[in-house]
């Protein structure tokens, strides 16, 4: 989910040409929150993400991660494209952020409808986090910014992240290669995977009467 752009340095300002401040709220969860990352943030997500164990299971996760990547994906997390939204995901309890989720279009993306995407440091890892901020997400694609479908990919070697995909109502949609900058670029088998309003609307609807 790390998106390539300009660095931004600490005390600099920047605006914010996609979605307003008060279309990407504070998501406060059971156990996480998500919203803007921070300049803050930066030596934590290095941290975390530099971990060859992540990286390889994401299309634009580079390794070696360094500061300058974090502070790139910062930059662009808070100068998200219209349509789009990225958040930092923390633990309520601490504010501290263990890994990032959101929706963005490419590289499978087609049609107009984005891609969710998603990462745990490890230490964070079986907790059902990556799930629940994932869920969050999704309701505000839909509810936010008024997608009609939402696409999810996972390498065919990541069983974890395919059952936070089904575990989020998304549907088998096809088969393909995605390139990897953590292999260096070459293209890696995924499974993508479709989860469209009608069905968002109706998992609401049964969990809501649970």
């Amino acid at each position: 989910m790390v998106l390539e752009s300009d660095s931004l340095f600490e005390g600099e300002r920047y605006e914010d040409p996609g979605l307003s401040a008060a279309a990407r709220p504070t998501l406060t969860l059971e156990h996480l929150k998500l919203d803007r990352p921070t300049m803050d943030d930066a030596a934590d997500i290095v941290f975390l993400a530099n971990n060859r164990r992540v990286a390889e299971m994401l299309a634009r996760m580079p390794h070696p991660y360094d500061i300058t990547d974090a502070r790139k994906w910062i930059q662009s997390a808070n100068n998200s494209e219209p349509g789009t939204g990225n958040f930092a995901v923390r633990m309520k309890a601490t504010g501290r952020i263990i890994g990032a989720c959101g929706y963005q279009f490419g590289p499978v993306g087609h049609g107009g409808e984005p891609e969710l995407g998603y990462w745990i440091g490890e230490p964070f890892w079986g907790h059902g986090y990556a799930t629940e901020a994932a869920q969050a997400v999704i309701d505000h694609a839909f509810s936010i910014a008024g997608h009609h479908a939402i696409l999810a990919s996972c390498r065919l070697t990541n069983p974890a992240s395919r059952r936070v995909i089904e575990k989020c109502g998304f549907q088998y949609a096809e088969s393909g290669m995605m390139r990897s900058l953590a292999h260096g670029g070459v293209t890696v088998p995924v499974e993508t995977y479709r989860l469209d309003r009608k069905t968002w609307e109706a998992l609401k609807g049964w969990r809501a009467n649970l």
